[in-house]
């Protein structure tokens, strides 16, 4: 393993431990704030400083990690699960019913994921699990037209044919011998989709979309920064650092997978 991937690697766990035990990273509470303390810049009091109400930053982005990241699991499992499943039904089956789900998701490509998230989310309202939804409603038509691709291929091999030809019934044979071998670059995707998931979740927050305040989320702590950009800098830029730089060991990550499986 590169040290490239191995950084990237330990960056994704520091913050999916930031997710699952933040007590353990630190002991300020994200929500509660001292006024006395407000607005101190970065030090070994407070490593990521503090904001306007005195809260310690660092804690917020720590315990902020569990809204971001569980966001972005949904959202790609919702476009993981139903693209696969669209891609592997039009590839398989094939004829009339392959051209209208890929017609379908032609349309979905054309729209930008962004504005298609907001569609979804003025149907559903705002709310962190309705965000993570819309965004990967957005992500379903890569998804489909990924797996699509990988299933034609693999239906076409010998031993797929093989195992029609020794009487597989239609179902058992894409579950034992399609599904499992059209995997690999829809994972990779996938990978990379949590990535892109994270910073779109984050651009929702940013808007006012997302979680509601006082409640730490990556993006609200990047739009709550922002009226104080001439006088705290830190505000912005580092829980905007920590998304940036999670989505780019994500996408690292995906680059690798994508190597082992070529």
């Amino acid at each position: 393993m590169r040290p490239g991937l191995i950084l990237s690697w330990a960056l994704i766990v520091l913050v999916a431990l930031w997710a699952l035990v933040p007590g353990v990273f630190t002991g300020y509470d994200p929500v509660a704030g001292i006024p006395a303390e407000k607005l101190r810049a970065p030090g070994p009091g407070h490593l990521f400083g503090t904001d306007a109400v005195g809260r310690d930053l660092f804690a917020r982005v720590v315990h902020g990690a569990v809204n971001s990241l569980s966001g972005a699991f949904v959202a790609v499992a919702v476009g993981l699960v139903l693209g696969t499943l669209l891609g592997l039904v039009a590839g398989s089956v094939r004829g009339a019913l392959d051209e209208i789900v890929m017609r379908v998701v032609d349309v979905l490509l054309s729209v930008p994921g962004l504005l298609l998230a907001l569609t979804v989310i003025i149907l559903l309202g705002p709310g962190t699990v309705n965000v993570a939804v819309a965004v990967g409603v957005g992500s379903v038509a890569s998804f489909a037209r990924l797996a699509r691709s990988e299933v034609v291929r693999v239906r076409r091999t010998d031993y797929v044919e093989a195992a029609f030809g020794s009487g597989g019934r239609f179902a058992a044979v894409l579950w034992r011998h399609v599904l499992p071998n059209s995997l690999v670059p829809v994972v990779a995707l996938a990978a990379l989709q949590f990535g892109v998931a994270i910073l779109a979740i984050s651009t929702l927050g940013f808007l006012g979309y997302g979680a509601e305040p006082p409640t730490p989320e990556w993006g609200l702590l990047i739009s709550e920064g922002r009226n104080y950009l001439a006088t705290a800098w830190w505000l912005t830029t580092l829980p905007g650092t920590v998304v940036v730089a999670v989505v780019l060991a994500a996408s690292r990550i995906s680059r690798s997978i994508g190597r082992e499986d070529g």
